[in-house]
């Protein structure tokens, strides 16, 4: 099977490693453009991390969570006996930590998941964790919680917002007990957004932002796979620096197809799916008009990035579109990839 290499991103690998190395303090939010490579990222060093980091890493991109049942289950790996009961249970927390190895999900027990599902309270579930990442700690190793696509919770109510409870547990981990190194990563710019204007989490939080290549890192990676200068450019001219259409030009080249009819070709898909927008326009199924969104477009018409003051209803929409993405850090908005930019640029001229 082929395999293409992780490439490595120097600055943030350094950053994330440095934040490893020290005190646990601050909430980790770890966001960027839709496959900017944020998970691989992460995959990436959480596995060349030492035996003293114990990393429990949850991806909620598969999970559907409409619920607080749910979402925990989301969580927690059941510990399970094997046929013929020749493993012995694991029946308390430091049995469940010895059976820990480096990257896992969180280990329990029927009888903790009992406990932990009693009266539908999320702090029943963060109280189990604390206490099993105090055994982590009790073995000299160093927990690091990781949740990958936590946008998803957005929606999940008990006794009001999932999402203000899990904020004050990561906190607790962090800031109040520096028991855990917490992780978030979004590619949900909407979900970021609304994250950093959360008075909740004012000094509380860093933001790592993971975007796509620039040109010298894109060059670097495909030099790897023998593309010449010139394929290069075109690559760069098409897709930017966009990791996952970088590998899907890096495997057409290497099944022997031209670099450039596979770039025009993605182009021409992602402008098909752009013009699908006024499709639905057409249908009523959006409240905005053609001109509303091809005056959005134009805004790119000549620029890359701008900055912005307010957000308003048709970027939000664009936005959700994966179509354009903000960063509410820096207060820019733009096109979700440079793929994306061309294909508006092409809806702009029919």
């Amino acid at each position: 099977m082929r395999s293409i290499e992780f490439h490595d991103r120097e600055k943030e690998t350094k950053e994330i490693r440095a934040i490893l190395d020290s005190r646990p303090t601050l909430i980790t939010f770890v966001y960027g453009p839709i496959n900017s490579g944020k998970t691989e990222l992460i995959n990436h060093i959480t596995s060349e991390l030492p035996d003293d980091y114990v990393v429990f890493y949850i991806n909620l991109r598969t999970k559907f969570l409409a619920s607080y049942d749910e979402f925990i289950e989301s969580l927690f790996e059941m510990e399970m006996e094997t046929a013929g009961a020749l493993k012995k249970r694991k029946e308390t927390l430091a049995e469940l930590v010895s059976s820990v190895t480096k990257v896992v999900g969180i280990p329990i027990n029927k009888e903790f998941l009992d406990y932990v599902f009693k009266d539908n309270r999320p702090k029943n579930a963060f109280s189990y964790i604390i206490k099993l990442f105090e055994e982590v700690r009790a073995t000299g190793k160093q927990p690091v919680l990781i949740l990958d696509e936590l946008q998803k919770i957005g929606d999940v109510k008990v006794n009001g917002s999932l999402i203000y409870e899990l904020f004050n547990f990561f906190i607790d981990l962090t800031k109040e007990k520096h028991l855990a190194h917490v992780f978030v990563a979004t590619s949900d710019s909407l979900f970021m957004e609304s994250v950093y204007s959360e008075a909740m989490l004012e000094g509380r939080c860093r933001y790592l932002l993971v975007d796509d290549f620039d040109y010298e890192d894109t060059a670097a990676f495909l030099e790897k796979y023998g593309f010449t200068a010139d394929e290069t450019a075109v690559a760069w001219e098409y897709c930017g620096g966009k990791p996952i259409s970088l590998v899907e030009l890096v495997n057409a080249k290497l099944d022997g197809k031209d670099v450039g009819s596979e770039s025009k070709k993605v182009l021409k898909i992602r402008t098909s799916q752009m013009l699908s927008i006024f499709d639905e326009i057409s249908l009523g199924k959006i409240k905005y008009s053609e001109k509303d969104i091809i005056r959005e477009f134009k805004s790119f018409e000549q620029e890359e990035i701008l900055q912005y003051d307010r957000i308003t209803g048709k970027k939000i929409f664009l936005a959700g579109r994966n179509v354009f993405f903000i960063d509410p850090t820096q207060r820019t908005i733009k096109p979700q990839s440079r793929l994306n930019l061309l294909a508006l640029r092409e809806v702009l001229r029919r």
